[in-house]
């Protein structure tokens, strides 16, 4: 049987938190940067005549240096063509060094031992907002010798340079909006009252399931403003979900989910979740706890309504020795069926 691995995130109905954890300032984030340019110095791994697009590559930036030749003439195995992509970091500033990624577009086989060529990196609109270049480390090599990672991507450390800055003017502002990383009312308005306890007037208001204004006060600058909301503790409510892996049979569930009444039949195991006070034992059968019995002859979970948890209910599937995928298969029928009232997220 397959090695199944079960997480219980042991959550409380209510848990303090940090406002900074729950929401971020709306304006203040990360943007994603692209470019395209050539990998050289390959050691005959780089991309073949195949790869039009990177002869032609070569023949431009040679052009640019006063050398003219033609795409068909150029038979070196030592070039790449690559995507290059990078994060950008909000308040970045001119000469501020990050990492880039490096993939490769072609047919290269590997771009290991070499060097990315000066690469202007855009944003969305456009312009360019930083350049990279540099030696290109692709992973260490495992016991045998070969390489780690995989071979035609690898990552320029500090090779990126912002060239341009995004203008973010928090100082000067009189307001600003909170985004909660997930919508839920509740804790919008949990967040709304902790900020308003904490100054003990109103200078906060959720608009909606997602977004807090706020009003800063008139002794204090944005930034402090900011600075001391985002260390607020609140009374924050996580929502009941479960998330499951397919790919590696990992399921992750809150420990107080629990399950509704059903009837349900998998291959020869039948779940049963019925409203009694008392469950009969059949023949044979293995308590797990006062509330769950399994029937070991014929492959039934007996359970009991309103003490049943998705926790209990994987733990005895898994003692009966159902697979990953039969216990994946389970769950997501019951949320179907509507067994199961929390999110259910299959990555």
């Amino acid at each position: 049987m397959k090695y199944f691995l079960l997480l219980l995130l042991f959550l409380s109905s209510l848990n303090a938190t940090k406002i900074n954890d729950v929401s971020n300032i709306v304006g203040v984030r990360e943007n994603q940067l692209i470019g395209y340019s050539l990998v050289v110095g390959l050691e005959k791994t780089g991309d073949g005549t195949t790869s039009k697009f990177t002869l032609q590559s070569i023949s431009n930036m040679l052009k640019a240096m006063n050398i003219d030749m033609r795409p068909v003439d150029i038979k070196s195995k030592n070039v790449a063509a690559v995507v290059v992509t990078a994060t950008m970091k909000p308040f970045a500033r001119q000469g501020d060094k990050f990492d880039v990624t490096v993939s490769s577009i072609g047919d290269a086989k590997s771009l290991e031992g070499g060097t990315l060529l000066m690469t202007p990196l855009k944003g969305v609109d456009g312009k360019i907002y930083a350049l990279a270049q540099g030696s290109l480390s692709i992973g260490g090599r495992n016991t045998r010798g070969a390489t780690a990672t995989h071979p035609t991507t690898g990552r320029v450390f500090q090779g990126g340079f912002i060239e341009r800055e995004i203008n973010i003017n928090l100082f000067n502002k009189e307001y600003a909006v909170l985004s909660l990383k997930e919508a839920d009312f509740k804790n919008a308005v949990a967040i709304q009252k902790a900020i308003n306890s904490f100054y003990n007037t109103q200078v906060a208001v959720a608009i909606d399931s997602r977004s807090v204004k706020l009003k800063r006060p008139k002794n204090r600058s944005m930034i402090e403003f900011l600075a001391e909301i985002q260390n607020i503790d609140m009374d924050y409510k996580p929502k009941n979900q479960i998330i499951i892996n397919e790919r590696t049979g990992t399921i992750v569930a809150g420990v107080n989910i629990e399950l509704k009444p059903i009837i349900l039949t998998h291959g020869d195991i039948t779940i049963k979740i019925v409203e009694q006070q008392n469950i009969n034992s059949p023949t044979g059968s293995m308590a797990v706890d006062k509330n769950l019995i399994i029937g070991l002859k014929e492959n039934e979970v007996y359970t009991k309504k309103g003490t049943t948890t998705v926790a209990n209910l994987v733990r005895s599937l898994h003692k009966m020795g159902a697979s990953p995928k039969d216990i994946i298969s389970i769950l997501e029928a019951m949320k179907t069926a509507g067994s199961i009232a929390a999110d259910l997220k299959v990555m």
